[in-house]
């Protein structure tokens, strides 16, 4: 399944993301079904949806559940904290074999990506990884963020896809996520990712609504 198609305007290829299936790390039954479910690729989740108590244990268990979710040939992605204690025990967990891109949330400047992927490559190094072989998908969830989205879009050859967080941008202006808030920040979003050769993802709307198909 880890076919790629050739960037817009970009020698660099992206990766087929059609689909992408969050998955609680903490949660075994969840992490042992991800195969099962058809998507392009598997986001282990260490961030929102694991409680604090239990982000310990997912790391310890991390590497496991990527070849769990991974076995059918999904990509393995991997969203890590914001906070500086958690991303480096999160980053020690998650740079391993067999994970294809770390899940960035609450990007908001270039220096940030940056930072992270000289972290990575420090990893990758120690670890006799393939440096540069895991990539970045950067989550933008704030208004100032928005200001910044051509740098951060080509901050580091690691970057490969772009996408709004709609629940977290919409809660930071103090908004619901509907289509006349969010309308804007996604194109702006789409725009610089295209013009920097990156992957759009996300759709307009709150990804709670599980009952429309179509979207």
């Amino acid at each position: 399944m880890n076919d790629a198609v050739q960037a817009v305007e970009s020698p660099m290829s992206v990766p087929r993301w059609r689909s992408l299936l969050f998955v609680p790390a903490h949660v075994p039954r969840f992490v042992e079904a991800a195969h099962e479910r058809g998507a392009d690729g598997v986001i282990l989740d260490l961030e929102d949806s694991v409680p604090q108590d239990q982000k310990g244990e997912s790391r310890r268990q991390l590497s496991a559940s990527v070849a769990k979710v991974g076995r059918r040939g999904a990509y393995v992605l991997v969203r890590v904290n914001r906070g500086l204690r958690a991303l480096a025990a999160d980053l020690d967990a998650a740079v391993v074999a067999g994970v294809d891109a770390l899940v960035l949330p609450k990007t908001d400047s270039a220096a940030w990506v940056i930072e992270i992927a000289n972290a990575v490559s420090e990893l990758e190094r120690e670890r006799n990884l393939a440096v540069g072989r895991i990539r970045f998908l950067a989550l933008i969830e704030t208004p100032a963020a928005l200001q910044s989205l051509s740098a951060i879009a080509s901050a580091h050859p690691r970057m490969v896809a772009m996408a709004l967080g709609p629940e977290d941008f919409s809660a930071s202006v103090g908004g619901a996520p509907e289509l006349d808030l969010l309308l804007t920040p996604n194109l702006s979003v789409l725009f610089a990712a295209r013009a920097a050769g990156l992957l759009p993802l996300g759709f307009i709307g709150s990804i709670s609504e599980f009952s429309d198909n179509d979207r």
